[in-house]
């Protein structure tokens, strides 16, 4: 570990005692406070005299929560870290809702951007403000693991009662900074916030190779980004215009597809829709054999995927996709890629917003099926981890969410217990209930709230 910090594997109540007694002895003699006669680390001392200098209330200190939702998504979009928000829930957050922590990302400035973990644990946060949106910064909350860790930029651990505002004193966080892996910039902090446990060098550790793995992320995207504009810039000024042109493939909520380029929109049928589609999902291109196991079961002949495809060309216009193998060859994005990529950056409103139904809803190929469940799948997944019960409750009414009987469970647990929607809720439960006693098997009856 590096200068200043300690490895809190004593008894942690002890541990604990010792920080309480040191930090009222610091609010009543201040600066006059002795780091070994007292056991406060000389990081945690300083932090303290930070904060008392910034006119930080060690009993009101709540970090002030500066973004609304909207403004909190449009930050998260435009946030370099949203690129690799993969990366960091793959090693911190996904077993978030089982291993008594939260996993958090803060922009530069200590707003939270990113908040996730086991719904209790996150109410029982939302009780010193460690939301989405709050601002974290030592200025605002006074010593704390991503406030400490930006005054600092370096990884830091705050232990209990090391937290300058008592309100905050009952949790332990660890916390590293991400920097910019080609300039150098400080883009955030990534943090672990729990119980006593955080405090251990495991989780210092794990916090920091997170950080690492998702800097090696940024640095390959950032290079392969550079070798792309490398090779632009070598293109003859034709297929320089023909490459920026992009054209949009519409497959969602839909049984055909609609094509739109600079020539205008052409309407496909679904087969072509299909082909399409599958060729677009693999950049690397597609064999006939392999596209027609993706088309289709029970294989078709190389000669019938051939005069499909030749119909598909004719139909599109020659240069849009190449052959041997099959490739798409102009710039071509999707309202299938629209909602991915929201998801990924977490701005799960805006991506049910642009989800009008599934992938080619009427679709059989084994290709098709696959992305439309995926897709449901991840959309479900990031549902059931939402807070915002409007959100939930509208997919839950949509025929992908009508008969789920985790979701209708989900919005009972979030709804207020007065809500005039709750009454809505388990009439559907008890719906599903009586279809499939089975389908219910962690579901408590409520009973409904009536009028008055």
């Amino acid at each position: 570990m590096s200068s200043g910090a300690r490895e809190f594997d004593d008894d942690p109540r002890n541990r604990q005692r010792e920080m309480h007694r040191a930090h009222e002895a610091f609010l009543t003699v201040g600066s006059d406070l002795d780091p070994k006669r007292d056991s406060v680390r000389p990081m945690v001392l300083e932090s303290w005299q930070r904060a008392l200098s910034l006119g930080v209330d060690p009993d009101r200190a709540l970090a002030p929560v500066d973004c609304a939702t909207a403004d909190l998504e449009r930050l998260r979009e435009s946030h370099p870290l949203s690129s690799v928000i993969h990366v960091i829930r793959r090693l911190l957050g996904d077993d978030a809702e089982d291993s008594g922590h939260l996993m958090a990302i803060t922009d530069a400035t200590g707003v939270l951007l990113w908040v996730e973990g086991a719904h209790a644990l996150r109410s029982k946060a939302e009780a010193m403000n460690f939301v989405e949106g709050a601002r974290w910064s030592e200025d605002c909350a006074g010593t704390n693991a991503p406030g400490t860790a930006l005054a600092l930029d370096r990884a830091v651990q705050v232990f209990a009662s090391e937290h300058f505002s008592r309100i905050v004193q009952p949790w332990t966080c660890s916390a590293a900074p991400i920097h910019d892996p080609l300039t150098g910039e400080l883009l955030g902090i990534v943090d672990l916030t729990g119980g006593h446990q955080i405090g251990s060098p495991h989780a210092r550790a794990l916090v920091q190779a997170t950080v690492a793995a998702a800097e090696s992320e940024l640095r390959f995207m950032a290079l392969a980004k550079r070798a792309s504009t490398a090779v632009e810039s070598v293109r003859p000024s034709g297929a320089r215009s023909a490459a920026h042109s992009t054209s949009r493939l519409e497959v969602l909520g839909r049984d055909d597809a609609a094509l739109s380029g600079p020539a205008g929109t052409i309407h496909l049928s679904r087969r072509h829709a299909e082909l399409m589609l599958l060729i677009m999902a693999h950049p690397d291109g597609l064999t006939v054999e392999k596209l027609s196991s993706h088309l289709s079961e029970s294989e078709s002949a190389p000669v019938t995927i051939r005069a499909e495809m030749s119909r598909l060309r004719q139909h599109i216009g020659e240069g849009f996709i190449s052959s041997r193998p099959y490739r798409i060859a102009v710039n071509l994005t999707s309202d299938l890629d629209d909602v991915r990529s929201l998801l990924r950056r977490g701005s799960l409103r805006r991506a049910l917003a642009a989800y009008p139904g599934p992938v080619l809803p009427s679709s059989t190929s084994p290709g098709i099926v696959e992305m439309r469940e995926d897709l449901r799948a991840e959309l479900r997944a990031a549902l059931l981890q939402t807070e915002h019960v409007d959100l939930l409750f509208g997919y839950a009414q949509t025929p992908d969410g009508w008969d789920d009987v985790e979701l209708w469970e989900r919005c009972l647990a979030l709804l207020p217990r007065l809500s005039s929607r709750r009454n809505t809720v388990v009439a559907r439960l008890q719906r599903l209930e009586a279809a499939d006693p089975m389908a219910l098997r962690r579901h408590l009856w409520v009973p409904p709230v009536r009028a008055t």
